[in-house]
């Protein structure tokens, strides 16, 4: 059995929040990406993942004019002609693997005077990035990552290098590649690749890294947003309502930060889980709890006589019900 879903392409914010004490991923802009055969079946004309990632960073990039924009991708967006077209006017950097088997060149040597034929697109090529892993020579470089994937200070080995990037009949890439290998071989050798040369290779690993928390926001939205179970009947309604739950979650993070400048976290902890720092769920119960205690929820009417209830019976009602709605 076959189904057909939605394909949604998010541009989402990292920031470190000081009361989680980690990166946080905020949707900002998403976009309903069609499929080819949807286009072709309506005489559309198509628009590649690329195409809309381009037209998506152009406009954050008006939005935000005269600011440096780091793009965190995964291998999909590992396109030299959008790469290099991103480098175009004001470039936006982005970063994103390597395959170990990519061609890279040395820069194109310098035309000499009197020199016949075409000028020179790239110089030699380069050992495969594979074979830098298990060569003896190779010399890595120990560091320790600040935020690898849930751990601090994290020491893995890299090396790096630029190098140019090219394909037949495209233009050539200058970037900044870094191979990472992890000495307790939990993971396996992989490659980074960035556009901006100036970049150390700490901050394009670091960088990388912090792109795992998006999984986060995506299961945050589906257990407590709703997104992916409502159901809409019209073209309209399903192009808005995954983008405005997206943005919720960013506004519901920007509340909860906003409140949590003054006082401390409220944090929830179980008899079976001794959690020490908020999550998405502890930002939506106070923001909830803000909300509920406007004189629009009171429960008795005025010139009414007023009921008398505990005040510690009204708390535990409270936080109840802001963990449960």
């Amino acid at each position: 059995m076959k189904a057909s879903g939605l394909r949604w392409r998010s541009l989402m914010l990292l920031t470190p929040l000081p009361w989680a004490n980690r990166v946080w991923t905020l949707p900002f802009l998403t976009a309903l990406v069609p499929s080819q055969r949807y286009n072709e079946e309506r005489g559309r004309r198509h628009r590649t993942l690329t195409d809309w990632a381009r037209q998506m960073l152009r406009v954050v990039q008006r939005w935000c004019p005269g600011r440096p924009l780091i793009v965190v991708a995964d291998s999909a967006y590992a396109v030299i002609n959008w790469l290099f077209d991103l480098q175009q006017g004001r470039p936006i950097t982005v970063i994103t693997r390597l395959r170990l088997d990519a061609a890279l060149y040395e820069p194109a040597p310098e035309r000499q005077v009197g020199q016949m034929g075409r000028t020179r697109l790239k110089g030699n090529r380069l050992p495969n990035l594979a074979s830098l892993v298990n060569d003896p020579t190779t010399r890595w470089q120990s560091i320790r990552a600040h935020r690898w994937y849930g751990e601090l200070n994290r020491e893995v080995k890299i090396i790096s290098q630029t190098a140019l990037w090219y394909h037949a009949g495209l233009p050539p890439l200058p970037l900044r590649w870094v191979l990472v290998r992890d000495p307790k071989g939990k993971f396996s050798t992989q490659a980074l690749r960035c556009t901006d040369l100036l970049l150390s290779p700490v901050q394009i690993l670091e960088s990388f890294v912090q792109r795992w928390q998006l999984e986060v926001t995506f299961e945050e939205v589906r257990a407590h947003l709703g997104v992916e179970t409502q159901r809409q009947w019209t073209d309209l309604a399903i192009a808005r309502t995954t983008p405005a739950l997206l943005g919720l979650f960013s506004l519901v993070t920007l509340m909860a930060h906003e409140r949590w400048q003054s006082c401390e976290p409220w944090v929830r902890r179980a008899a079976w889980y001794d959690k020490t720092l908020p999550t998405f769920v502890d930002a939506l119960a106070e923001v909830r709890r803000a909300l509920w205690k406007v004189p629009t929820f009171r429960m008795s009417a005025p010139g009414r006589e007023m009921v008398q209830v505990p005040l510690d019976l009204i708390e535990r009602l409270a936080d109840a019900l802001c963990y449960a709605a």
